[in-house]
């Protein structure tokens, strides 16, 4: 019994470790892709690109050349270790060597393979930017609507991922599930859900969209990182009409609490996330 304590202890520390480290990560993912691109605008002091240079110079630089050789790199280390994991046939072997702390180890990887894309990425600044709004009024006021869309769209998100059980989605739940002896946290869930589930894992193409494109000024690199990740993002789901129909029956159930608070308490929403299906 002691030696199950010690190793239910053991592996709740490194999924909380694990939580921390993503968290962080996290933080410094929205001030790399949202604050501060904006930030530079808002001030006035932007030196993301050189608009005086043309577009055959600049594809010709070597400084440029260079750092878009580099940028993709990081782009390639982070789809590649995004995609590789989640590959059914390496997914087995890690649930086999690494058993409940799978999912951890997932988003652990996840999170430092994007610390290192940030670390690391190169700045495109011998380039002109494909869009700059740089004419007053819209100088200062359209970098600041796009923090307020950013700012937004990392609320939904936010909101989004705790909806869909943020807990299980870092690992955590797994680890807590095991130390209780209850099991696979996702077979507590409905059929439908887990259908959705295995389809797409954090549903947040749009607001990400929104948050890598709007912006005051678009450089080279930024179109990297924008194209790249918008297209893996389009690429990476997998959902169909039963999954968009399961989740407007979520929806309108959620809306129908928020207007019927009373009736909603005592009568649980069907198809529940936390439930299995009857």
């Amino acid at each position: 019994m002691a030696s199950v304590t010690v190793r239910g202890w053991a592996l709740c520390t490194l999924a909380l470790l694990n939580f921390a480290f993503v968290f962080i990560t996290g933080a410094d993912f929205i001030r790399f892709v949202s604050f501060r691109a904006i930030y530079h605008n808002i001030t006035g002091e932007t030196t993301l690109c050189q608009d005086s240079v043309p577009w055959s110079a600049a594809l010709q630089d070597g400084a440029v050349l260079r750092a878009v050789g580099v940028d993709l790199g990081l782009l390639a280390l982070f789809t590649t270790q995004h995609s590789l994991l989640a590959w059914p046939p390496v997914k087995q072997a890690c649930q086999s060597v690494l058993g409940v702390l799978n999912r951890a180890a997932y988003c652990f990887t996840t999170a430092l393979a994007l610390q290192i894309l940030m670390r690391f990425w190169q700045p495109v600044t011998g380039a002109p930017c494909l869009w700059s709004v740089r004419h007053a009024p819209w100088s200062i006021w359209f970098p600041l609507l796009c923090f307020t869309v950013h700012f937004l769209c990392w609320a939904i998100i936010c909101s989004i991922l705790m909806i869909f059980d943020y807990p299980e989605l870092l690992g955590i739940k797994q680890v807590y599930y095991e130390c209780l002896g209850l099991g696979d946290p996702l077979s507590h869930k409905s059929p439908r859900a887990q259908r959705l589930f295995s389809h797409l894992r954090h549903p947040v193409c749009l607001e990400l969209a929104v948050v890598l494109w709007l912006l005051p000024a678009l450089s080279l690199d930024r179109l990297l990182l924008a194209a790249t990740l918008s297209a893996y993002l389009a690429l990476a789901h997998s959902l169909d009409k039963q999954d968009l129909a399961y989740l407007c029956v979520q929806l309108n159930s959620k809306l129908q609490l928020f207007a019927e608070p009373h009736r909603g308490s005592a009568t649980p929403p069907p198809d529940s996330h936390n439930h299995k299906q009857k």
